[in-house]
């Protein structure tokens, strides 16, 4: 297979392919709480993606992506921050620490280390508020009026540090209530209330300031270490921020917070969802030459390569909801904003244009969901990478096989799961040939089924001993559109949807092992061989970039392979709070990592690939 990537060079963001050039790369995805190493305290730390960079060197992979490292206050959800700007003092590397004298403090390190040993089955986030107390004490012990660097770095990022740091501190004073709870001299930023708490809290916020100055030493030599093993970093950049931020907070008028973003009901999820974040103002944004995105970009460029833009088609329209619209409700009770479509494709262009213009870095899309027309014709005249994700590219013009991978977008990056989904594992063990039995059931109540009729269609249709979590599974016998049609007692027309979901997922595991080449007694018990012929399918596709989940390259070896039949690894399931999210480790250290005999394999599959 001849590929040409020429366009690249030819797009709107040629300059920005330069930094990198445009050839054929292979990555990974490792969530910065889900890694650690032998020196991390709780959880991971910014000096441990020194070891991901060298494991990335020795697998022959060149691009190492990353989840945001946003500070997340204590909701601990990623895409959900208290700050667009600043990283969470969890990822903090106490014994990397400058200008401070550690010394009085070793006892206490330790205790914390004993306290919060790395690598336990699930992240305990309780790290977070006992390592912020004990760096408060080195700040109080350490700290000194002459550091010229941290004043510098505080000067150049007045723009979002001052008013962050304030908001820090303001919610700590007010029990971490939301600010919309705060009393209004404070909520609505009476200039007067204003500075005579900053006096009063002087020493506080300046602490705020300076872990931020922390980060940003530990994090930016990272880069610098990464482009001398020729690895790029991938940063994630969240189109959205929490409705509790310090950015909503100290730039309202950026922001309508009368509605919620989030997604329609779709065939993933039945509902749709309701993130709670709120949609932009984008005329503000616009009459302020996108300053706040632009500035956003430029702090980034310190730690990245390359930015993924978290909800890309949010640049087009975003699903928006009302603010009071109950939780439970979803995402159902939505409209696009704006209606018109006409005018889609101008807003993305307008901001993607200011995006350009602001920074040298690489954006990658994110562009999946509902995705407007509009998206995939802006993609390819900016050569800008969206996702082709393996398991939903299926054509449907030849019965719904998937589709080769030699005919995936050039401009995109490839890849068997996202941490949103379901991993490999846990799709073929509960998702494939199934249906969302939500889903099923509300398009069968737009048929006026009473509950008589759907209880009796969906027995006759699913094997019930088979479907479970919430997922429906095909009977054997329904293997035709014709005895479909004939139990719904509808005609083509009327039950279109359903014969769609029918057309996409049954036999799906049966495509799917033609599509990888294995045999059919693979239906139910899978191997590591299985594993490896995904890999080695994916990354043999068109697309520029293929980027897998850690877990899933992790899979070639068979004692992990076996941890992954025992429990899921997934690392997000979107909608549902519970205390799996964003909670995931792995259950070897990067130490390990880097001596496993796998690391051949994958440089192997990467170089067989075409890829670096």
């Amino acid at each position: 297979m001849i590929l040409d990537y020429t366009h690249f060079s030819h797009s709107k963001t040629a300059v920005n392919w330069q930094l990198i050039g445009d050839i054929r790369r292979a990555g990974v995805v490792a969530p910065l709480f889900s890694i650690y190493s032998r020196h991390s305290i709780g959880i991971g730390e910014i000096p441990d993606l020194y070891l991901l960079v060298r494991l990335c060197f020795k697998t022959g992979m060149s691009i190492m992506q990353l989840l945001p490292m946003n500070d997340v206050g204590f909701d601990f959800a990623p895409y959900n921050s208290l700050s667009s700007f600043a990283l969470d003092p969890m990822y903090i590397s106490i014994s990397k620490l400058k200008d401070t004298n550690l010394n009085l403090f070793k006892k206490e390190i330790n205790k914390l280390r004993s306290k919060f040993p790395a690598g336990t089955e699930r992240v305990n986030y309780a790290i977070k508020k006992e390592k912020i107390e004990l760096l408060w004490r080195i700040y109080r012990q350490s700290y000194t009026e002459g550091s010229r660097k941290f004043k510098k770095f505080s000067s150049l990022n007045f723009f979002w540090l001052n008013d962050y740091a304030l908001y820090k501190v303001l919610k700590e004073k007010n029990g971490f209530r939301s600010w919309e709870e705060w009393s209004d001299e404070y909520k609505n930023r009476d200039e007067q209330a204003l500075s005579e708490f900053i006096e009063k809290n002087k020493e506080r916020i300046n602490f705020h300031k300076w872990l931020q100055w922390q980060l940003y030493e530990q994090f930016r030599r990272v880069k610098k270490y990464a482009k001398n093993y020729g690895v790029f970093i991938l940063g994630d950049l969240p189109f959205l921020v929490g409705r509790d931020s310090a950015d909503v907070w100290s730039k309202r008028k950026y922001f309508d917070l009368n509605f919620s973003a989030g997604a329609p009901p779709d065939m993933y999820f039945a509902t749709g969802q309701n993130w709670g974040m709120p949609p932009y103002n984008r005329l503000e944004l616009e009459k302020d030459g996108y300053k706040y995105v632009t500035e956003k970009l430029k702090y980034a460029e310190n730690f990245y390569h390359l930015y993924r833009i978290d909800h890309f088609i949010g640049f087009f329209r975003l699903w928006t909801i009302g603010k009071d619209t109950p939780v439970s409700r979803g995402g159902m009770d939505g409209a696009f904003n704006p209606r018109e479509e006409h005018l889609w494709e101008y807003y993305g262009t307008k901001l993607i244009d200011a995006m350009l213009a602001g920074s040298l870095m690489l954006p990658c899309a994110e562009d999946l969901g509902t995705v407007p027309v509009c998206s995939g014709k802006v993609l390819w005249e900016y050569g800008i990478p969206g996702v082709n994700v393996q398991r939903w590219m299926k054509d449907a013009n030849n019965g719904y096989n998937f589709v080769n991978p030699g005919h995936y977008r050039i401009n995109s990056a490839a890849t068997v799961s996202t941490h949103d989904s379901s991993t490999l594992m846990d799709w073929w063990h509960n998702e494939a040939g199934t249906i969302d039995e939500k889903l099923f059931e509300r398009l069968c109540k737009t048929k006026n089924f009473d509950d008589g009729k759907y209880n009796y269609v969906k027995d006759s249709l699913f094997n019930t001993a088979r479907s479970n979590q919430g997922r429906l599974h095909w009977k054997d016998e329904i293997d035709s559109v014709d005895k479909l049609l004939g139990v719904l007692e509808l005609s083509w027309d009327g039950a279109g949807d359903i014969v769609q979901l029918y057309s996409e997922s049954f036999g799906e595991k049966r495509k799917f092992l033609d599509y990888i080449g294995l045999d059919y007694k693979y239906q139910n018990k899978i191997s590591v061989l299985f594993i490896k012929k995904v890999l080695e399918i994916i990354n043999s596709s068109a697309s520029i970039f293929s980027i897998q989940l850690i877990q899933e390259w992790l899979c070639l070896s068979e004692s992990f392979f076996v941890k992954c039949e025992e429990k899921s690894y997934r690392i997000n399931f979107p909608g549902i709070v519970n205390d799996s999210n964003w909670t995931l480790t792995m259950p070897v250290s990067l130490e390990y990592m880097l001596k496993m005999k796998e690391v051949k394999e994958i440089h192997e599959i990467v170089k067989t690939s075409g890829r670096v």
